[in-house]
C-alpha cells in the first residue's frame, strides 16, 4: 500500500471550503447517494459545485468530482481549468484523478483516503506522482478526515 500525502491545510481557506464539500456531501446523502461532495476553486471563489448523483442521474460517472468540474467548465466556457483548487470528502478514484489530470486541475484537498480506490496515494498513485502524465497535481489529503470518514461510515451503518 502506497502512503497517501498528509499535509496539514494550507490555510483557514482550506478549512472552509472543505465544511462546504462536507454540507455538498450531506447533499447527497439526502438524495439516497453515497455522501460525497466536492467543489472547484478559482482566485478565492467557488466556481463549481458536485455531489454524487451515479444512481439519481443513472450516470456511472456522476461522482461528486466530475459533477463539480463539470459545473466549473460551464460557468467558466473552459475544460480547462488551471488555477483551481478541487475540495472533495473523499479520495479521488481512478476515474475521476484522470479527470482531474485532463482539467489541469493544479491541486487537490481531500477528507477521508480511500482504501478500496483511492488514486490521490493510497491505493494507486496517480495524481501525486504519476510522471507519466503531462500534468501534475500538488495533493494534501486528511483535511477533516475524521468528519469526512465518519459521514460516510454512519451512511453505510444505516444501509446495512
Amino acid at each position: 500500500m502506497i502512503t497517501p500525502t498528509k499535509l496539514a491545510p494550507d490555510s483557514e481557506q482550506d478549512l472552509l471550503f472543505m465544511q462546504r464539500a462536507i454540507e455538498l456531501a450531506g447533499r447527497a446523502e439526502q438524495e439516497g447517494e453515497v455522501p460525497v461532495g466536492a467543489l472547484l476553486v478559482k482566485d478565492g471563489e467557488i466556481v463549481g459545485e458536485g455531489w454524487n448523483r451515479p444512481i439519481g442521474s443513472h450516470d456511472p460517472s456522476a461522482h461528486a468530482e466530475i459533477t463539480a468540474l463539470r459545473d466549473a467548465a460551464a460557468k467558466l466556457q473552459n475544460y480547462r481549468l488551471p488555477g483551481t483548487t478541487l475540495y472533495v470528502t473523499l479520495e479521488p478514484c481512478p476515474m475521476c484523478a484522470g479527470a482531474i489530470v485532463h482539467a489541469r486541475v493544479d491541486r487537490v484537498v481531500y477528507g477521508a483516503t480511500d482504501p478500496k480506490g483511492g488514486a490521490a496515494g493510497s491505493v494507486f498513485d496517480l495524481l501525486p506522482s504519476d510522471h507519466r502524465f503531462n500534468h501534475q497535481v500538488d495533493v494534501d489529503g486528511g483535511v477533516f478526515e475524521d468528519r469526512c470518514r465518519d459521514q460516510l461510515r454512519a451512511f453505510f451503518r444505516v444501509r446495512r
